[in-house]
This record gives structure tokens, sequence and C-alpha cells, in this order.
């Protein structure tokens, strides 16, 4: 055990002892490997700056910042050799395989707090599994193409013991697996969404058609929540840094009002610089709600929901939403550098193909990147060498079939010495 381990495990259960017993798992883990982390830093930098950490302490660290746990001597002797031959990355994927039994916290404890925050408006990783959640993990720990999270007819659930049954109304059957600390990494199972929910696989859109994601941003409103969210989530960009007042506002809807407060001017150089974009892409949700009484997303196929027609007065000669048919306007004009796919037309009907739109861009492929970048890196990119590395694991993400699995592991491997 090296002076800088013995250091940080003293420091971290000293703190760790002034924590409430009545601290759960996933706190006490995110504690642990938060703490671990940062003590890391900060106390063995001195050490470090001058001594190249041992094969030793970077496979620890490896495992630390992946699962949140500390490794077993067998496992990190494992992973020492791996470092030793110059195959970190080796080690990475061997501490997060789900064949090993000691990747359990990378999949109940960091994939579910990596998630946890897009499928609320609070974006608080403190909110319950559900099937949004479960799917994320799923597909990472399957190495499912990440890029289908928008657009695939896809949900995992629980097969274990005494769990409740899968429920479109309920969020019973994720409860019961997190209550019972069930092994994420073993228990989960793909599923097609339609086969549980009854929505037409056309019309499933991944997790935008999760119960969890309907009942957040779905709800009331006039469903451009789920829009907003959606980019703020999956492309790492909020309606304001894609703010572009060139494109034009003839789908603009009825309930924006064209001279806010009697002045034009707000609409023509505020209001304009989101909706001019927004509301062509929003309008693939037009047949989607969530049902309140029922606890459950709604899909009407044909028929577009009243929300889009509500506040018709603010503006009368505004577009009227006939379909579901959406247009990606931002293909041109500053927000073109969003990288949109070129092997797409921009254009289609229903949440599904906006979906394979959003998916499909570089900007999501790089936000997927970032957000794995501060998950295990406990930190932002901060730098050149940092930004230099993102958009390197960005392109061997998007030429390795997605997988995210991979993104965490090589992220890992980056910040083991940082």
């Amino acid at each position: 055990m090296t002076v800088t381990r013995v250091i940080n495990t003293v420091a971290v259960q000293t703190v760790i002892a002034t924590f409430p017993s009545g601290c759960n798992k996933v706190v006490s883990r995110v504690i642990y490997s938060t703490l671990m982390a940062v003590l890391s830093v900060v106390l063995a930098g001195a050490w470090q700056s001058t001594v190249q950490a041992a094969p030793r302490d970077q496979a620890k660290r490896i495992h630390d910042r992946l699962t949140g746990t500390p490794p077993s001597d067998s496992l990190l002797t494992q992973m020492t050799a791996m470092v030793q031959a110059n195959n970190a990355l080796g080690a990475a994927q061997l501490a997060i395989n789900p064949a090993n039994a000691e990747s359990k916290g990378f999949y109940n404890v960091t994939l579910k707090n990596f998630a946890t925050p897009w499928t609320n408006r609070d974006r608080t990783v403190f909110a319950p599994l559900n099937d949004y959640t479960a799917t994320v993990i799923g597909m990472v720990r399957d190495n499912v193409p990440f890029n289908t999270l928008l657009s695939a007819d896809l949900v995992y659930i629980g097969n274990t013991a005494g769990v409740p049954a899968f429920a479109a109304t309920n969020n019973n059957h994720y409860q019961f697996l997190e209550d019972t600390d069930a092994d994420l990494r073993t228990v989960l199972v793909s599923r097609t969404q339609s086969s549980l929910t009854g929505i037409p696989a056309a019309a499933t859109a991944g997790v935008i058609t999760s119960r969890a994601a309907a009942e957040a941003f779905f709800i009331d409103g006039t469903n451009r929540a789920m829009f907003r969210f959606t980019m703020l989530n999956h492309l790492c960009h909020d309606m304001e840094q894609v703010h572009d007042t060139t494109r034009p506002p003839d789908r603009i809807r009825q309930d924006v009002s064209r001279s806010p407060g009697g002045d034009s001017r707000v609409f023509l150089n505020g209001c304009i610089g989101c909706h001019s974009g927004m509301d062509p892409l929003a309008q693939a949700f037009a047949f989607y709600d969530f049902d309140k009484t029922a606890g459950r997303l709604v899909y009407t196929g044909e028929a577009v929901q009243q929300k889009y027609g509500i506040n018709i007065d603010n503006f009368k000669p505004g577009f009227v939403t006939p379909n579901d048919n959406w247009e990606n306007r931002w293909r041109e004009g500053p927000n073109k550098a969003l990288g949109f796919s070129a092997s797409l037309s921009g254009s289609g009907a229903g949440a599904k193909s906006m979906g394979q739109e959003l998916g499909d861009s570089n900007a999501y492929a790089q936000c997927q990147v970032e957000k794995a970048f501060k998950a295990v890196c406990l930190r932002e990119p901060g730098n050149s060498a940092d930004r230099n590395k993102v958009t390197e694991i960005t392109s061997s993400f998007k030429t390795s079939n997605y997988s995210m699995r991979e993104v965490f592991a090589e992220a890992a491997v980056y910040c083991m010495g940082n």
C-alpha cells in the first residue's frame, strides 16, 4: 500500500465517520468515490509531480473512478498487470465488464447517477430508478449503439424474483429493483417498448417515449419541454445556445405573441431565435401526451393533441399544427455547426425519425463523451489536452458503433493520472 493510499484511506474513513447512519448505499458509494478521487489529487499532487504513479495506484484509480468502490486484491492484481503491460484500456474494460461481479457499482451507481438527471425537470440525481434510466444502463451494458437512444423500440426491465410486472401506468417495477438493490449488471433484460406499452413500433422513440420522460416532459404544456430537455440532456445545448434569428418564422405556433408587451422588437430579436428552429422540430411530438389520471403516455395516431392549439388568440395568423411532420431548419445557418448527418434528409414524420436526426449529429456524440468524461474525471474538460481527448474519444465513439461502455473506459484511462 503506497503512502498516498494510506493517507487517502484514513482521510476518507475519518470524513465518512461524520455522516449520518441513515445514508443509503448509493449515496455512500458516491461519497466514497468522490472523496477518494478528490483526495488522490489534492493529497498526492506533490508526490506525483516528481514520481509517476505506480501501476497499482493507476489501476486502483481507474477502478475507483468507474465503479465508486475499491477493487478486491485479486482484481486489482489483474488490472495492475494490464497497466504494466501498457494495456490500461484493457484494465478499464475489465473493471466494467458485466461478466465481472465487481462491476456492479458501475451499473448500479455510476450509470444510474449518470442518467437519472436526464429523467426529470430538476435534473437531480436523487430520483427513483425508472424505465428511462434502466434503458440507458442496459444499452451501455450490452453495447447497444448509443446513437439509437432517442429512436429505438427498446426498453429494459428487470427479471428477478418477486418483481412486480412492468406497467405503463406506474413505476412500481423499477422501484422494487431499487428497493431490493437488485444487481442491474445481471437482472436487466431488453424488450420492445411496443410490446409492453401498446404504442405502435413506428411511434416509439427510445427514451423519449419512456414513461419517465413522458411524465416529466409531455405532461401539460405544449410539448416544447420535451424538445428543450432532449437538446439540453443529449446535445448539451440549451435553447439560448442555439438562438438564431435568421430562420424563417412561418412554423411558429399561434401561442407565441409577435409583439410581447406591445413591442415587436422583443419577438424579432428574442422569441424568433428559439421558436423558428424549435417549433418545426417539436412538431414531431404532435400526437403525444401524458395522461395524469391514468399515469401513462398517450399516443393518438393521427389526431394532433389539443395542447398544440392553446392560446391561439396570442397570434391567430400563426402556424396551426396539422400533423407530426417535422423539419430541421438548423441544418443551415450558425447551428449547422451541430453537425447533422448528411445521410439523413433533415425532415420526416414523428418522434422516431426526429430522434434519429438528433442522435446521428456530432453534437450528440460529443455531448455523451463530455458527460462520461465528467462522470469519471469528476470535472469538466478544462484545458486544451482535455478538449483534444474529448475530440479523440468522440471520433472513436462514432467509428466503434457508438459503444458507450468504451467511452467510459477511455475517459477513465485518460484521467487515471489526473
